[in-house]
């Protein structure tokens, strides 16, 4: 067995080790932050759920965990949601905990932070979006 951070034991074996993850990360408020990112990533880049799995090579039903934020994904699926999404890993890398930031200390963006850095998009979208998203989270 393993200890954990949180201090309890780990399995070894995958499927254990897949049940274990499951159960003591499904209230984990970095992997919901995290489910939140990759559905406003999704909604901004307007790509359906299926064709995010698809581009990303990941299950359908899979993503729609991740999004909902009950799995924590392995670093090879974040760096797949990150190229889909035209994103550097590193990025989703620390959010996830995976690397430590290198400058600034601070936490990861949240999703309107994350609106208002892509530069791919006009200041008029980004307040629409971030109309959009108050209005889905019930804070506008």
């Amino acid at each position: 067995m393993i200890t954990t951070h949180r201090g309890t034991e780990a399995p070894r074996n995958s499927r254990e080790w897949q049940k274990f993850v499951t159960q003591n990360d499904s209230n984990d408020e970095t992997l919901i932050a995290f489910g939140e990112f990759v559905r406003a990533q999704r909604r901004l880049a307007q790509v359906s759920q299926r064709n995010l799995a698809r581009m990303s090579g990941v299950s359908d039903s899979y993503l729609s965990q991740i999004e909902r934020g009950n799995y924590r994904p392995s670093p090879q699926i974040v760096k797949a949601l990150a190229l889909a999404f035209g994103l550097q890993p590193k990025q989703l890398y620390t959010m996830l905990g995976f690397m430590d930031e290198q400058e600034g200390g601070g936490s990861p963006p949240s999703v309107e932070e994350a609106i208002r850095l892509d530069s791919r998009l006009e200041p008029a979208q980004k307040d629409a979006l971030i109309r959009v998203y108050r209005s889905y989270v019930g804070e506008g």
